[in-house]
């Protein structure tokens, strides 16, 4: 199997990671040299972040080295907003849709040129009123299955301060690695998709009961 994640020097033989983070610059920090790295292997970046914080984003990458404008115009860098990608025109996270979304970029909508493609989004998004948030987990499982098969690397990132205890074990158990402290790590309480999926089905089934 290809070694897709390599950060602060660890390659670990997986793809889909979620990233904890107690600020942004520790988030900089620590992806900046990702991001670079992909840029050198001729691979393709595509962040979804924050509209209100797009500007600063490329700031960051450009701080570190990374030509932003250049990248942008021959296709190498993707910076799209949450409404873009998670959210629909009614400001609604639709699982279906972001899966989707996720599955043509790492498969047959994968530019052509380009060795792999890097995927980052950030999910500040769902710790407000958008609706449909609580189908996050559901989605952080399924996806797993569209990135396995695709091959495919895409980094998850949480903002440490707005997980509750519950909701840190959830995303823990939807992400084979994590990313804590500048270390990527397999993850043992990774659950596999097809149980977490029965599990949430079972909590939405004695919730509604």
């Amino acid at each position: 199997m290809d070694n897709p994640i390599s950060i602060a020097g660890t390659p670990m033989d997986a793809f889909h990671v979620c990233a904890f983070f107690n600020s942004r610059d520790e988030e900089y920090n620590t992806l900046n040299p990702f991001y670079g790295q992909a840029i050198e292997n001729g691979e393709k970046n595509f962040h979804i972040v924050d509209p209100a914080l797009i500007d600063d984003h490329r700031a960051r990458l450009q701080a570190s080295g990374i030509d932003t404008h250049a990248c942008e115009a021959c296709g190498q860098l993707e910076v799209v907003t949450w409404p873009e990608a998670y959210l629909d025109s009614e400001g609604k996270f639709d699982k279906d849709r972001m899966l989707a979304l996720v599955d043509r970029l790492t498969g047959s909508g994968r530019n052509a040129g380009f060795s792999r493609l890097r995927i980052m989004g950030n999910m500040d998004w769902a710790f407000g009123d958008t609706p449909n948030a609580p189908d996050l987990i559901a989605y952080e499982a399924e996806v797993n299955e569209i990135i396995e098969r695709n091959r495919q690397p895409a980094v998850c990132v949480y903002d440490m301060a707005k997980l509750t205890g519950a909701m840190l074990m959830d995303v823990l158990r939807t992400h084979p690695l994590t990313l804590i402290n500048g270390i990527v790590q397999e993850n043992p309480f990774f659950t596999p998709p097809s149980e977490m999926i029965k599990e949430l089905e079972s909590r939405r089934s004695q919730a509604a009961a």
